[in-house]
């Protein structure tokens, strides 16, 4: 079951109204296990500068934090799928004043990676205002249900160059059994590569971010999907075979448990 809180209270229809039949603003999402959060701060400030690049205001931390705290103190919630969504409010007829926003907490049940390696198709595609992750993600799940209905998994993008961006709802790496590689391009940059990001050099790894072909996803490289869930190693992308590497698995858990959890209450 899901529930859903604005501003610190139990949304009411009224609330949920304008974000249902108007497809404006952002969010971020983020596992919650035993009431703590792994990079907690990074998603407050992923909100923070979301809100000021859309909508010409800051998001103080201290009320997102009290948005979070009302639902999980009304649901004794330790373990949850956590979605916080910035919403404009409409403020009356004046184009030139920053609006007002809403705070939508939801709290689903739990979520995982899925055990087996994902079999992707690629697209080209560039999602609008990409640096953003904001609520206009039709075009992602169009594109899922295209790679499914082609015998995939889900969907992975790459620009009109063939140098590869990100997937539907996720980043990935590729492992050469030495260096993490990052694919440089115009996606949204997530917290979980940021977490790993932090954990591969806090224990010495070697990263690189640099363009990367599509043409490169094949064995011997190695590669994964990270996002809110976790990491999912990559098996195929196109029907090309990738490596599958126990010893990646093992090096992405290690980085992200050098990164504390932070209470969420």
């Amino acid at each position: 079951m899901t529930v859903v809180f604005c501003n610190g209270r139990p949304a009411t229809v009224e609330d949920l109204a304008r974000p249902a039949l108007r497809n404006d603003g952002h969010f971020t999402t983020f596992q919650l296990r035993g009431g703590a959060v792994r990079g907690l701060e990074l998603h407050l400030q992923r909100l923070d500068a979301a809100t000021q690049a859309l909508f010409g205001a800051a998001l103080d931390a201290a009320r997102v934090r009290e948005a979070l705290r009302a639902p999980l103190a009304a649901t004794a919630t330790r373990d949850a799928t956590v979605r916080i969504t910035v919403v404009p409010r409409e403020t009356g007829p004046r184009a030139d004043a920053a609006p007002a926003v809403d705070v939508l907490v939801s709290l689903a049940p739990p979520g995982e990676p899925g055990a087996a390696p994902l079999r992707l198709q690629s697209f080209v595609f560039q999602r609008d205002t990409a640096a953003i992750k904001h609520v206009g993600t039709f075009p992602l799940f169009q594109y899922q249900r295209l790679a499914r209905a082609a015998g995939a998994d889900d969907a992975l993008f790459v620009d009109a160059a063939g140098r590869v961006a990100e997937g539907s709802v996720w980043n990935l790496g590729l492992w050469d059994g030495a260096t993490l590689t990052w694919p440089e391009a115009d996606a949204l940059r997530g917290t979980q590569e940021r977490l790993l990001q932090a954990g591969l050099s806090a224990l010495g790894v070697p990263q690189r971010t640099r363009p990367v072909a599509l043409a490169e996803l094949d064995a011997p490289v190695a590669a994964f999907a990270c996002n809110s869930r976790g990491q999912q190693a990559i098996g195929t992308v196109d029907g090309r075979p990738l490596s599958l590497s126990r010893e990646l698995d093992a090096l992405l858990r290690r980085a992200l448990a050098t990164q504390p959890l932070e209470p969420a209450a």
